[in-house]
């Protein structure tokens, strides 16, 4: 069994893109990115952080605009307006989760797609249907997994892969990438019959629900590739979807939680600042 370790591989990816930032620097652009934080939710505070850490390391500007939870969605638009015509902002990122009273989707949408570093505009979601050399600003967990199996030289071509997690953050732009890599894929979700069933077929499994142990060894077969997405919080302690004791014993490939997927996300969101960038 060998660990994906997406720490190591997220470093790597990180020099490079340390290395074009500087080249950008030297041709008068400083690249920016901008994250607006609405309210204190524990886990975006703890996200946001590696974020910032991540522009420092690299020499991308970072900005952070704070809102309180009773923010109204006409006032973040405004916002977003504002940085959307800011020539020295090139990427704009609204954390999540919102408030259930702010409507996320005018949000989104009033992101100008070029600016839009998470990739969750439906312009840029509506791209990346299309083929990979479409995939120029796609959504940073998705991208990171297949970034991550592609270090690995783990052949996604042919391979049966089933994603558990039809989420339009993680499942569903994921499931579309690895279609562009010609996979076979099922996509399951809380409604699928039979998860065993199509777990047990999967050559490799990725898992983005969001539920602890919810996949258990006698669900995968010998040798498949896992990549747990899931983060959960099991007393003090930072747990995937996978009970990854069991997992791993039958697994070729598994990522740990933490160290996994999460250093991939944020990898290539730097990434994805500086292709903003280049705009």
């Amino acid at each position: 069994m060998v660990l994906l370790d997406g720490r190591k591989v997220s470093q790597e990816l990180l020099s490079e893109v340390k290395k074009k930032v500087l080249d950008l620097k030297k041709n008068g652009v400083v690249p920016k990115l901008v994250i607006i934080m609405v309210g204190e939710h524990p886990s975006s505070i703890s996200y946001i952080r590696q974020k910032r850490k991540a522009c420092e390391q690299v020499g991308i500007i970072y900005e952070q605009i704070n809102y309180s939870e009773e923010v109204a969605t006409k006032d973040l638009i405004s916002k977003v307006h504002e940085l959307n015509i800011n020539q020295n902002v090139h990427g704009i990122l609204v954390q999540l989760p919102l408030p259930k009273h702010v409507y996320l989707p005018e949000v989104i949408k009033a992101i100008d797609p070029k600016k839009d570093v998470d990739g969750f505009h439906a312009y840029n979601v509506g791209k990346m249907f299309l083929s990979t050399e479409f995939e120029r600003l796609a959504p940073c967990t998705p991208m990171g997994v297949i970034k991550l199996l592609e270090y690995y030289e783990i052949p996604i071509q042919g391979q049966e892969v089933t994603v558990v997690g039809h989420s339009n953050i993680v499942g569903k732009p994921l499931s579309v990438m690895l279609l562009n890599r010609n996979a076979t894929v099922i996509t399951c979700h809380v409604y699928t019959k039979d998860l065993k069933k199509h777990a047990l077929n999967a050559d490799i499994l990725v898992v983005a629900v969001g539920k602890a142990g919810l996949i258990t060894s006698d669900m995968v077969k010998d040798g498949v590739v896992v990549v747990d997405v899931g983060i959960n919080k099991v007393g003090d302690t930072l747990v995937g979807d996978v009970d990854f004791e069991g997992v791993s014993k039958k697994a070729s490939y598994i990522t740990p939680v933490p160290g996994g997927v999460g250093p991939m996300t944020v990898a290539c969101l730097m990434e994805n600042v500086v292709k903003a960038a280049l705009e």
